[in-house]
């Protein structure tokens, strides 16, 4: 169903340092995907095709911090049908777009956008 929180993201600025971090701290399982700039992020039990195999947590990621990418902390990620459709109804409300329709290998794609307190959010549709 669309409009669920399905994923967080969590900036860094150094990535080692950020993953030995988060998996001394919580023992999150962090994997980095170094050809997307990106590590995957296992809070509890997952499996590799269909996500978090108990109910009541979500995985995430982690990606470096830049100057061009507004976010200066953690993010949410919601699910929709279609992003096209959703930045539109993010634009109407008021919130504007900062990175269109962009594919993730073949498992999907993502946007993001800023919402009218400024804060990051990340759109998923599940190719």
């Amino acid at each position: 169903m669309s409009g669920r929180v399905v994923h967080f993201e969590i900036p860094y600025d150094d990535g080692d340092r950020a993953r030995s971090f988060y998996g001394a701290a919580f023992g999150w399982q962090l994997v980095p995907m170094q050809d997307l700039g990106y590590t995957m992020v296992m809070t509890g039990p997952t499996d590799p095709e269909s996500g978090a195999t108990e109910p009541g947590f979500i995985n995430g990621g982690m990606f470096e911090r830049t100057a061009d990418f507004p976010g200066t902390g953690p993010n949410i990620v919601v699910d929709v049908a279609s992003i096209d459709q959703a930045l539109g109804k993010v634009e109407e409300a008021g919130g504007a777009v900062v990175r269109g329709r962009t594919p993730v290998g073949e498992m999907g794609f993502t946007a993001y956008f800023t919402d009218t307190e400024d804060n990051l959010v990340g759109l998923w549709e599940t190719a």
